[in-house]
């Protein structure tokens, strides 16, 4: 009879455990995916502000298709990362989904790099006005991912701190619960973005065509 009374009392207060743990993980596993839904706000913006950027430099004379064809590579790739279909099971992306969106984006960074470089070799980029507008709203947008960022992380590591804790650990576990990945900037996306407009060129920089403004309200 101890024993029956004992075991049912060790049942109640793992299920209730089990329970405030259930809870607690799910109010800050919602607030992971509401910080991540700013980013990939801000990721879409910053996409879109990009290839506006590419066309307004082709419109100045710009001769770099390897550069055009990384950014509309690199653009693609993030593009087809944040439309992928969510494989969650409540319908949101996966660490692994949101990982590959991540490194993506950090592509598309090293992409932009070399096209802003290109204001070195271009003189006539430093007085388009539809290209520094834009490039005025890219740094906005940067300023925006970066602080978009820092709210990420934060939740991030208030959830998985939760998560990886004893004996929250086993709930998780046990219900499905993984790490959320934090938002990182690659290795290369830290190097000064160089190359030798010469030998990338293709053809001769044609005459500097009257730049249109390609800016976009987001």
């Amino acid at each position: 009879m101890r024993r029956a009374i004992l075991l049912t009392i060790a049942l109640v207060f793992a299920f209730g455990l089990s329970g405030c743990s259930y809870n607690e993980l799910t109010a800050k596993q919602q607030k992971v995916k509401s910080q991540w839904a700013g980013i990939e706000t801000q990721l879409q913006r910053r996409g879109d502000l990009i290839n506006n950027l590419a066309e307004a430099a082709k419109m100045a004379g710009v001769q770099e298709q390897e550069v055009f064809g990384r950014i509309a590579e690199a653009r693609s790739r993030l593009l087809n990362a944040q439309q992928a279909a969510p494989a969650g099971s409540e319908g949101d992306k996966t660490p692994e989904q949101k990982q590959a969106i991540l490194e993506a984006n950090n592509g598309l960074g090293s992409a932009l790099g070399r096209l802003l470089v290109l204001q070195e070799n271009y003189p006539v980029l430093r007085s388009n006005e539809a290209f520094l507008k834009l490039q005025d709203e890219l740094a906005g947008t940067e300023n925006r991912i970066s602080v978009a960022r820092i709210d990420y992380n934060k939740a991030v590591e208030d959830y998985n701190t939760t998560r990886n804790s004893f004996p929250t650990v086993l709930t998780a576990s046990l219900l499905g619960f993984k790490e959320e990945p934090y938002f990182q900037a690659s290795e290369t996306s830290k190097e000064v973005p160089r190359l030798d407009a010469n030998s990338m060129r293709q053809n001769q920089p044609a005459q500097p065509a009257p730049a249109t403004n390609t800016a976009t309200n987001k």
